[in-house]
């Protein structure tokens, strides 16, 4: 991420032709941000802090003076006693600008001023719809393919329960059955996918210690310790609504495991005897490949001598000779028509 004028999103600039909403505001920014517009904010604002689900996001706005990063999945009414303006960026998931709407407008509270950005793509058009309940909110802005709203919240919002946002469904595999519990924006909210499932049921005998990486709702982790109980198994993502998700998931199943907060291996100092993964490749709107790549090629130093490391890819993705360069031989133990299970060996 970069706080070069030049690498903004294309969000970020138009939001940029709109700095007079700003001047000397309390803002919150908030929602699918991906780069440091917020540091360059905070030269017109008087305050400027960001919530950020996105832990690797949190690292780098941390490392500026100028304004305040809280990561995790909800922010408290002291967090934010002090705004008077939220910028929110909106997110790919309809179900997550909600989310994020419901939770902001409740503790910002009522006459907070609400501006609102994102790609046309990205269905930022449904906002004013979705702001409805909450106040009036009208477009000011159109530029590179992006829409800029304004707001007031006029009315009284609900109070914001976390545990409400939760949906809940069952997963059967073999003799088990789990209940997996997910919040909006997390991979596989409120569904099972069909790598996941290949996946496990594709899967070495486990000992030792597991890290599930990506582990998005927790539902391949809960799987292994319900298949696996005696191993010892961490569960990260980049994500603080998975990270929630997965430890409610974990809760819900009577399960113990280590939930991490982590940006790639950042958080992650230890060793595994298996790294399993059905790892992410979309970032937002974006295809991104990177934090995959990265766990990779780093994942020789996070493995025990004889460890093992299991992913279910796209058929389509070019990981097999990177697996190949990182770790020697590589072995597909199962592939269909969508998807591959590739195993590699230190």
């Amino acid at each position: 991420m970069s706080s070069n004028a030049a690498t903004f999103s294309a969000a970020s600039q138009v939001v940029a032709r709109q700095s007079d909403f700003f001047i000397d505001r309390h803002v919150l920014v908030a929602g699918e941000l991906d780069d440091l517009y917020p540091v360059e904010l905070a030269k017109v604002a008087a305050q400027v802090q960001v919530f950020t689900t996105h832990y690797g996001q949190h690292l780098a706005l941390n490392r500026f003076d100028a304004i305040s990063s809280h990561f995790g999945a909800e922010l408290s009414a002291d967090d934010v006693k002090d705004i008077d303006m939220v910028l929110l960026y909106w997110p790919k998931a309809k179900a997550e600008a909600d989310y994020l709407m419901a939770m902001l407008m409740s503790h910002c509270g009522k006459d907070t001023e609400i501006c609102i950005v994102g790609e046309n793509r990205s269905g930022v058009r449904s906002a004013e719809k979705m702001f409805a309940p909450y106040g009036p909110l009208n477009k000011y802005d159109s530029a590179r393919r992006c829409s800029f709203y304004w707001g007031r919240c006029q009315e009284t919002a609900p109070a914001f329960n976390l545990n409400d946002w939760f949906r809940s469904y069952p997963l059967t595999v073999g003799e088990h059955t789990l209940t997996i519990r997910s919040l909006p924006g997390v991979f596989s909210h409120g569904e099972f996918d069909q790598g996941s499932r290949l996946l496990i049921d594709n899967l070495p005998d486990l000992t030792g210690r597991v890290l599930d990486f990506g582990c998005g709702a927790g539902v391949i982790g809960a799987v292994l310790k319900t298949r696996y109980p005696d191993i010892r198994i961490d569960l990260a993502d980049v994500s603080a609504l998975a990270i929630a998700s997965a430890r409610e998931t974990f809760r819900e199943n009577h399960l113990e495991g280590h939930f991490v907060a982590t940006d790639v291996y950042a958080a992650l100092p230890d060793q595994y005897d298996f790294l399993i993964s059905n790892p992410p490749f979309h970032a937002g709107l974006k295809t991104f490949y990177a934090a995959t790549e990265q766990f990779i090629e780093q994942s020789p130093a996070h493995l025990t001598a004889q460890g093992e490391l299991v992913i279910v890819a796209n058929n389509f993705l070019q990981y097999p000779p990177l697996l190949e360069r990182t770790l020697g031989t590589v072995n597909i133990r199962a592939k269909n028509n969508k998807f591959s299970i590739y195993h590699a060996k230190k």
